[in-house]
Parts: C-alpha cells; structure tokens; sequence
C-alpha cells in the first residue's frame, strides 16, 4: 500500500491510499466513502480486492480523516459536498492516469454512490457498484431511524454546529465530526423530497441526468438506515444510466447479519466479497 497527498486543482490537500496487485487484470477500482467514515475503515476490503487483481484506491474527503490537516480546528475547514465531489474527481483523475486504457470502476458506499452524479469527469468511470446507498430523504430513511432523525436535522444538527463552529459528531456520537458547510447542505438534501437534485435545482438534475456509466446498487435488507425505496429514489436519479437493483439478505450468506456497515467487514470475507468482485467484475467492457 502506498500513501500519498494529492493537491486538488482547487488546492486542497486529499490523501489517498493505493494498492498495487502483483498483476492487474480486471482494472481500476476507486472505492467513495460513506458520511463520516474514514478510509481506514476500507482497507481490509481494498487490500483483499487487489490480490484479485484489481489496482484500489482509497480517499478521505478534505476536512475528514488523513485529509484534516494536522494542527488546524474544523471550524477553520470551508467545504461542501460539491467540494467533496471535486475531491472524488481528483482521485478518480489519479486513478486513471496510472492506467489510462483499462476500465475504472467505483465502489460507492452510501454517499460515495450520491456524489457521482455531480461527477465532473464520468466519462472515466466505467461502471459504479452502489453499496447500501438511497437517497437519504429523511420519510425513506429505515423505520428506527425515521423515529428519531426529526430531532437530529431540526435541533441537533442545527444547534450543535452553530455552538461548535463545525458538526462534532464524535462527541454526540452520531455520522463523526463534518465540516459545517457539509452537513448543513446535506440537511438540505436529506430534508428534501427528491433528495439532491430538489435541493439543488436543474442543474444538478442535469448533471445526474448525463451519467450513462452503469450502475449495480446492492441493498441490504437489513440496513438499519437505507430503505429499498430510498435506493430505488437514488438509482432513478441516474435516470439515463443502465441501472439494476440487486438485493442481499442475511440469509442469502449464511449470516446473522449484514447491515449498513458490515459489507466492508473482513468477517464476511469469504461469503460477501467474492460476490463484491464478481458484480465489479460484470461491469466491465469485457464481461458485458
């Protein structure tokens, strides 16, 4: 694994993580992470999936992890989720240029499956395979969750980030710590009926609108915080990408549970990942 800081053309500093296989055979792999959660988090996953020979890299959005410059207050991080998107194309342009003519696939995990939509470079990504994403408007969100996110986006959030000067999630235990600009417009998207796009007007329904990459998203049907319904409101905003709806049971594993984080855990290694690979396998060019 090699680390390395990329400087964004809009000159913040994204640290990223590569795995090189010994033989690259099916391509490029660029994994996006969920809301608050670190890189660390994907390593297991990256590193298995490129002794199968895929070359994989691993991001945090600037403000978040190894990306959070040492010595500075989040409070002093002015970014939004357009910036995380622009943080997303930089590595995808890193990605890419390492191996220009073999396919480049994303593995989006929830809001790493939101953002390409706002991709500005998508003609170099051949293909996304969705993990656990939905649209994240809050009526779609999972039951248990819904019976409480009114209080986090009316009082919590807004309160908290106004004390703070920044979201302090690891303190109240909830998402981690985001910068302000983030997750006040991702309040705006979650309180919104057509999630992104409503929130953000026409041209963002055009950006979405432009992607023709395919698109696999896996939902799981013990998510505790994604609805079927909210990944069908997501998929439907890549309205004129190929897109398919995969779901993926406990059971179909041999496992008590999956949930919204455990597709990433090195616990379903042996059951859950070799699917993983065989979906980014389908999409390529080749295997079409």
């Amino acid at each position: 694994m090699r680390q390395q800081t990329l400087r964004t053309p809009g000159g913040a500093d994204v640290v990223l993580r590569c795995w090189e296989p010994e033989r690259v055979i099916h391509g490029n792999v660029v994994i996006g992470g969920a809301m608050g959660v670190r890189q660390d988090y994907y390593a297991p996953f990256a590193q298995w999936l490129s002794r199968q020979g895929w070359r994989v890299t691993t991001f945090d959005y600037r403000g978040s992890g190894a990306s959070m410059p040492a010595g500075r207050s989040l409070r002093e991080v002015d970014a939004d989720l357009f910036d995380w998107a622009r943080d997303y194309e930089a590595v995808i342009d890193h990605a890419h240029a390492a191996l220009p003519d073999a396919p480049l696939h994303l593995v989006g995990h929830s809001l790493g499956a939101q953002l390409p939509g706002l991709l500005g470079n998508q003609e170099k990504v051949a293909g996304m395979l969705s993990v656990a994403a939905g649209s994240g408007y809050w009526r779609e969100n999972a039951p248990r969750l819904k019976r409480t996110i009114w209080y986090f986006w009316w009082v919590l959030v807004p309160l908290a980030t106004r004390l703070w000067g920044y979201f302090p999630g690891r303190k109240l235990r909830k998402v981690g710590d985001l910068p302000k600009g983030v997750i006040l417009q991702w309040r705006k998207w979650c309180l919104n009926p057509e999630y992104s796009v409503g929130a953000e007007g026409e041209a963002v329904r055009r950006q979405y609108a432009s992607v023709r990459f395919p698109v696999l998203a896996l939902s799981i049907t013990d998510d505790e915080l994604m609805t079927l319904r909210g990944t069908h409101s997501l998929v439907n905003l890549y309205e004129n990408a190929q897109r398919h709806i995969e779901r993926v049971a406990p059971a179909d594993l041999a496992v008590r549970r999956i949930g919204h984080f455990g597709p990433f855990r090195a616990e379903h290694e042996t059951r859950m990942w070799p699917r993983m690979a065989g979906w980014l396998a389908g999409l390529t060019p080749e295997a079409a």
